[in-house]
């Protein structure tokens, strides 16, 4: 399945839905990466630009929330810091020969998370932020 930055999912920020264009893509070519049989070779490279990614974007929505002194700000950061952390505890999880089947599901399920986060939370901030 690709994820793709749908009208349901755009925030209307354009720094919002940009970042999150950047990080769908990178998951779909993990994705196609494994689908072809090279999702071992691919996996670190895409694996560190994902945790570093989510990281530096989490940050980047938070200077946004803060600047703009958004209401929701402690819950949404708090989302973040438990979806970072239980983003490193799959990848460390997964061994060094290589993503399982079922590693590849958790991830996968972890993006499905992330997903929903948009389409709910960050929809609700980019609404705010056009105010």
């Amino acid at each position: 399945m690709a994820y793709e930055l749908t009208k349901e999912l755009e925030t209307g920020n354009l720094i919002i839905d940009s970042e999150h264009k950047k990080l769908f893509k990178a998951v779909n070519d993990f994705l196609d990466s494994c689908g072809k049989g090279q999702g071992r070779t691919s996996m670190e490279s895409v694996i560190n630009f994902l945790t570093s990614y989510v990281d530096h974007h989490f940050n980047h929505e938070e200077q946004l929330q803060k600047d703009s002194k958004y209401p929701g700000y402690l819950p949404h950061k708090a989302f973040h810091d438990n979806y970072k952390l239980k983003l490193n505890e799959l990848v460390a999880k997964i061994p060094e020969s290589g993503m399982s089947v079922s590693d590849m599901a958790n991830l996968n399920n972890h993006i499905g998370v992330l997903v929903t986060h948009i389409k709910i939370d960050d929809k609700k901030l980019g609404a705010f932020l056009k105010k």
